[in-house]
């Protein structure tokens, strides 16, 4: 049980720091921060160190990229399959 809290944490800060980048890129380029978004992202990284760690035998860097590195692998799919409007122009 230790191992599994170890690697939740350790996703968790790799999540954190993945966010504290992306907040302070926010913050210079004046946008918006959504903070559920945010919280939502950190716990998904948790969730991901944690199944990191028990797939490759709760090795801790792993967990921690993992969290670093997993919501924004997720973010990207997401993205890729996300529903674009498409404008066609009508012939005269």
């Amino acid at each position: 049980m230790e191992a599994i809290v170890a690697a939740a944490l350790l996703g968790g800060i790799g999540g954190l720091t993945r966010g504290v980048v992306g907040l302070l890129k926010a913050l210079s380029l004046r946008r918006r921060i959504i903070w559920h978004y945010y919280l939502i992202t950190v716990l998904i990284a948790i969730i991901i160190g944690v199944f990191t760690g028990i797939i490759f035998d709760f090795d801790k860097r792993l967990s921690l990229l993992a969290g670093y590195a997993g919501t924004d692998i997720l973010e990207g799919i997401y993205k890729s399959f996300a529903v674009q409007k498409v404008y066609v122009e009508r012939k005269k």
